[in-house]
């Protein structure tokens, strides 16, 4: 396969996954800040949901104080942010139609529906008449093309590509989300000793729990109250969890194995020890050292894995 058209596949997918994971990370923000607690408690929830996104910066150069109506805003509907979801659903309907002779025309009609209905949405005002029900319409989109290409596709090198973008793109945002709870409380979480306001602790995990689907999926498993502890558990090291950062990683690792060239082990190497760490790892261990840190740590590996990704497969060779 052409560079040039894996980099569209690739991308394609990435985009449509971080459409979906910045609704679910605005939602969680948006629950939140529903539960009583102060207005300076609130702002910075907002505060670090831009910030585990690197978007801190352009935001306040843009609108200064924030808010949550400026952040919505910022974070869905700005089509000068790179991130926000109109911009990725533009961006991932671009990549569609640079290669629409990959696609079939299931898989093309989803990307183009969901940017044209994104576009009546906004102008109708759905996001500020009901946010919550706005980001389920996202995240409902993304499950569809997911579906549509997985069920539809020849399961050749276009739909490993398009795989291998999607969970790389979600074990990045499943980390920036589980962050977002740290920087709301301003404390990393090093054990149930640092716990102070069990109340307040529990809904948050709980509307973590909720944006990625895995609340019945907690309940089933631990069969017990939520704490941090399973909670971080389940969406790092569950391998059966399927957004948690093991199970991301084992099929980013696969689907690299179905792409193999000459030049790629390396990258095949440091996704393999990537994934051996989640596979071997304690929660009480990474706990620690600090949730925070880890979750650092490990974007920073991801982004590297990216990164070379690109240089393997997806960058033309220069002539």
């Amino acid at each position: 396969m052409l560079s040039r058209t894996a980099d569209h596949l690739f991308w394609m997918a990435r985009y449509t996954e971080r459409a979906e994971n910045t609704a679910r990370m605005l939602d969680v923000n948006y629950q939140s800040a529903l539960l009583p607690q102060s207005t300076e408690v609130a702002t910075l929830g907002w505060q670090g949901l831009l910030s585990i996104s690197e978007l801190l910066p352009a935001y306040t150069a843009q609108h200064g104080e924030v808010t949550p109506v400026k952040v919505l805003d910022f974070m869905v509907k700005d089509p000068s942010n790179p991130s926000s979801i109109v911009a990725c659903l533009q961006a991932a309907r671009e990549n569609a139609r640079a290669v629409r002779g990959a696609l079939n025309t299931e898989a093309w009609e989803i990307q183009n529906q969901t940017w044209l209905e994104v576009n009546r949405l906004i102008a109708s005002g759905a996001l500020e008449q009901d946010p919550a029900r706005f980001f389920e319409w996202v995240k409902f989109r993304s499950h569809l093309s997911r579906g549509v290409t997985v069920g539809t596709l020849l399961q050749d090198e276009a739909l490993h590509f398009m795989r291998l973008g999607t969970f790389l793109e979600r074990a990045d945002n499943t980390a920036r989300l589980l962050d977002v709870k740290f920087h709301a409380v301003q404390s990393d979480f090093r054990g149930a000793a640092a716990a102070q306001d069990q109340d307040y602790d529990f809904y948050h995990w709980s509307a973590i729990l909720l944006s990625v689907s895995g609340f019945e999926t907690y309940r089933k498993v631990y069969r017990d109250v939520i704490t941090p502890e399973r909670v971080a558990e389940l969406l790092i090291l569950r391998a059966d969890m399927p957004r948690s950062l093991h199970a991301c990683m084992k099929e980013v690792l696969g689907n690299l194995d179905m792409l193999a060239s000459g030049q790629s082990a390396e990258t095949q190497r440091h996704a393999g020890r990537l994934l051996a760490h989640l596979k071997f790892a304690r929660i009480d261990e990474i706990l620690t050292h600090g949730l925070h840190a880890y979750l650092t740590q490990f974007l920073e590996r991801v982004n590297d894995l990216g990164a070379r990704i690109s240089r393997d497969f997806l960058v033309p060779a220069a002539v």
